[in-house]
């Protein structure tokens, strides 16, 4: 499994923005986040195309941390995530720790709950690359935004977007009430293909990470420690 734990930013001097990003993670269909303890928010998810998609999502705004843990864990049908326990819950926990130590990169860590040399690489690398499509998201302008947001709008599902054919880029121009010349320059500018043609790469490291961790778990590993990580 892959648990997320994405923490507030600078909650101290801002307001409570858990709700609002409930709320976007809400229109993820069988995905389920709930606000863990304070300002955090945690969810359990098994493919690595959801991953990416939440953590780029909560990354987009520029007021969160995002911890992925990656490994195995238990969490009985229907519970809720702070129910769950197990290594993937205390590697989420360790990564939002170093994310917020990333302050001068995009706040985004990716952690094996393992020992496994070859799945810390494969997760480290997943970091890299999150963290360089993180960046792109992040720079993005408003009206930048509105053109890959409409873009995405008419691409289908999440995780079968693309960066948009000339086709679609027309009807945004039209819907928009621009040019097709400035949608364009919107999607070049944007990093939009950029993005979509790097999410694969961080899709395939977080599952080829998940799979060595599996496959060298020693047994009864999923009732570990509980989801805090604490000792």
């Amino acid at each position: 499994m892959y648990v997320l734990t994405i923490d507030q930013r600078g909650s101290t001097s801002d307001v409570d923005r858990v709700p609002e990003l409930l709320a976007d993670l809400g229109s993820y269909p069988g995905v389920r986040f709930e606000r863990s303890v304070g300002d955090e928010v945690q969810g359990v998810l098994q493919d690595p195309a959801l991953v990416v998609d939440v953590a780029l999502q909560a990354l987009r705004s520029g007021h969160w941390y995002v911890g992925i843990g990656v490994g195995p864990g238990s969490l009985p049908p229907g519970a809720s995530p702070r129910e769950g326990s197990g290594p993937a819950f205390v590697a989420a926990r360790r990564a939002v720790e170093r994310a917020k130590s990333a302050a001068s990169h995009v706040p985004a860590a990716v952690v094996a709950g393992s020992r496994d040399r070859e799945a810390a690489v494969a997760c480290a690398n997943a970091e890299a690359v999150l963290r360089l499509v993180g960046g792109l998201v992040q720079s993005r302008t408003e009206a930048q935004w509105r053109v890959v947001d409409a873009l995405r709008g008419k691409s289908g599902a999440a995780t079968e977007q693309g960066p948009g054919r000339h086709g679609r880029q027309k009807q945004v121009a039209r819907e928009l009430g621009i040019t097709e010349q400035s949608v364009s320059r919107a999607v070049l500018r944007s990093g939009w293909q950029e993005e979509w043609a790097a999410r694969p790469a961080v899709e395939m490291l977080l599952a080829t990470a998940h799979r060595l961790i599996l496959e060298h778990a020693p047994p009864g590993t999923q009732d570990g420690d509980d989801n805090r990580g604490e000792a």
